[in-house]
């Protein structure tokens, strides 16, 4: 079988060939290959040892304990400037359940792959032969769609107890079930997440929630009793009743507006906020007498503050926190249809910043999926978002012209009165008809022959402007209330 592999990858596992060694790839690019995705990185691994590889890669950089030479290729394709070669490897016990004691370079592809967390990511490529080497059946797995550990799963996740989340990231990413035992082993060795750094914990859990299925992947977490080491107040939501609005409980809801802002391709902060806008219903919820419901007064405001504080201890960086936490400071910002004023929706805009409005309304949505709703937008929130767009619109004025009073009157040597608003109206008439007219140049020379007029003339030319002014902005709320379906 014949796989597409980008010359620059070909050209250095031939230079290493060619100078006496092995070269395979290895890891994640095969498995894409098999799977049928375009690989992001591309690793090879090689008998050569690191002082080898740079023997025959003199212009490479090795900077590392674990052996991997950068090689620079010159490509314009920024994932393939520098190729990344490892020699074989057989590593020792992982004492601090995060990384090997000490690292040995190996001579055996076999003892290379036997070092490997999960069977899909145990095979190699000979590319120049077409030749698979797949002694832990990760092929078949693939094709069974299945995520397994290499060996004994329990000492796999002993050795480093960031594999646990990797195979959650794993069914995330690919769509693949686990199976049993490995299962098994990552509730038994759930504990151990404690050990792995917040940094490596929160590159992977952003890489789930920038995958297709999130939902089942933090579904996955939860039952197997790794959620609580990664986002214990998420899991603390698992079984929380809501009132009669919502479906279901306060972890579903949570995930499936997750996964909703998936099924939408919204960014990361949207995924986020989606996944945090109510992590604090737990805490507020309050049971009314009076309505036989539940409520969760302020749970926004507790939320917002707990969403920091879960971002800051991923270590997350403070640009992404700060929105994040405006949004789910935010997310309860609907009223009834007869309610939403242009004014109530101008100070939302400036409460959450016009740079975040629309990721705002698209939280929304999600919230609403979330909630077993069947439309993610309903009349309300389509008047909404066209008030929005109204609000956030550049009216048709004379602030829009190239000129203004100011620099009327001193370079005409004006007075302050009507006649300079006359002028402008009447300079703003002739700009809607034709945009090419505004400019400094042209407008000076505009008003210079138009002060030459008697003013009566001149404040009806202005009069005129001024109706034609009303008349295209009322035009332009029309088009918007008509885009949005609640003209």
């Amino acid at each position: 079988m014949s796989y597409r592999i980008p010359k620059e990858i070909s050209t250095v596992s031939a230079k290493l060939r060619n100078a006496g060694f092995e070269a395979y790839l290895v890891g994640g690019c095969v498995r894409d290959l098999l799977v049928g995705k375009e690989p992001k990185d591309w690793d090879i691994t090689t008998n050569a040892t690191p002082e080898q590889i740079q023997a025959v890669f003199p212009d490479s950089f090795y900077e590392n304990d674990y052996g991997t030479v950068g090689v620079k290729t010159n490509s314009e394709d920024e994932r393939l400037a520098i190729v990344e070669v490892t020699p074989y490897r057989i590593e020792s016990k992982y004492s601090d359940k995060r990384r090997p004691d000490k690292v040995e370079f190996g001579t055996s592809l076999l003892e290379d792959l036997a070092r490997r967390d999960f069977t899909i990511n145990a095979i190699a490529l000979d590319e120049s032969k077409g030749q698979i080497i797949d002694p832990y059946e990760g092929q078949k797995d693939i094709k069974d769609k299945i995520v397994r550990a290499v060996g004994n799963p329990s000492e796999r996740f002993e050795e480093d107890a960031l594999r646990l989340l990797r195979a959650v990231r794993f069914v995330a990413e690919l769509n693949f079930g686990i199976d049993g035992d490995t299962a098994m082993a990552i509730s038994e060795n759930s504990k151990h997440l404690g050990h792995v750094s917040c940094e490596r914990i929160r590159d992977e859990f952003v890489r789930i929630l920038e995958s297709s299925q999130p939902m089942n992947a933090l579904i996955l977490a939860q039952r197997l009793g790794i959620l609580e080491f990664i986002i214990p107040k998420l899991a603390d939501s698992f079984g929380i009743g809501q009132n009669q609005a919502h479906s279901y409980d306060v972890f579903e809801h949570l995930v499936r507006s997750l996964q909703h802002a998936a099924d939408k391709n919204f960014n990361l902060e949207i995924r986020l906020a989606a996944l945090f806008h109510d992590i604090s219903k737990t805490e507020t919820r309050r049971h009314s007498d009076e309505k036989d419901d539940w409520s969760f007064h302020g749970h926004e405001v507790v939320g917002s503050r707990e969403t920091k504080k879960i971002l800051e201890n991923l270590r997350f960086p403070r640009e992404t926190i700060d929105k994040v936490v405006k949004l789910v400071r935010w997310h309860m910002f609907f009223s009834d249809p007869d309610q939403i004023t242009l004014s109530a929706v101008r100070r939302m805009i400036t409460n959450v910043g016009e740079e975040n409005i629309w990721d705002l309304l698209n939280l929304r949505m999600c919230d609403r999926i979330g909630m077993g709703r069947p439309k993610e937008q309903p009349f309300r929130f389509r008047k909404y978002k066209a008030l929005v767009e109204q609000a956030l619109h550049d009216p048709i004025s004379v602030s829009r012209l190239k000129t203004d009073g100011n620099r009327i009157m001193e370079k005409f040597h004006e007075k302050p009165g009507p006649k300079i608003g006359y002028l402008l109206n009447a300079l703003l008439e002739e700009v809607l008809d034709n945009a090419d007219l505004n400019t400094e140049e042209y407008l000076d020379k505009r008003t210079d022959e138009l002060l030459e007029m008697p003013e009566n003339e001149l404040q009806r030319l202005g009069k005129a402007g001024e109706e034609r002014k009303e008349a295209e902005e009322n035009e332009e709320i029309k088009h918007i209330m008509k885009k949005h379906g609640v003209s």
